[in-house]
């Protein structure tokens, strides 16, 4: 039987377009607010078309020494140029790239996964200080 995390895949996002990229500081400070940014195709731009998008973006922060993450943002990409008149068609597209605003009082781990239509999942995180 298949699990849900054998499933996640994981690449340097210089080198693959479906990972996901995670701007942040490496240090923030006690209740600092902070943004974070996360995007897909960064390097290497993925396509985002009807056929071949990136549906959406969730993003979890493992704080150290807790054995849970919190979901801190979750993000769907909707508009693929898709219309009546068929695939690719409309001109209206949503590009895959978030920025939310960030606090913690604990060091820990980011994650970001984003999903892919036709490729599944993809993993990154990245370690901030406190």
């Amino acid at each position: 039987m298949a699990k849900l995390k054998d499933l996640f895949q994981e690449a340097d996002w210089k080198l693959e377009k479906h990972s996901p990229v995670i701007e942040s500081s490496d240090f923030i400070s006690k209740g600092e607010v902070v943004p974070i940014t996360i995007s897909v195709g960064k390097e290497i731009a993925h396509p985002n078309t009807s056929e071949h998008h990136i549906v959406g973006i969730t993003i979890y922060f493992l704080p150290k020494g807790e054995k849970f993450p919190y979901q801190v943002g979750k993000y769907e990409f909707n508009s693929h140029g898709a219309s009546i008149q068929g695939p690719n068609t409309s001109g209206i597209y949503t590009e895959p790239k978030v920025t939310l605003n960030f606090q913690s009082d604990k060091p820990g781990t980011i994650i970001a996964v984003s999903y892919c239509n036709i490729h599944g999942l993809w993993e990154s995180s990245k370690e901030i200080g406190v």
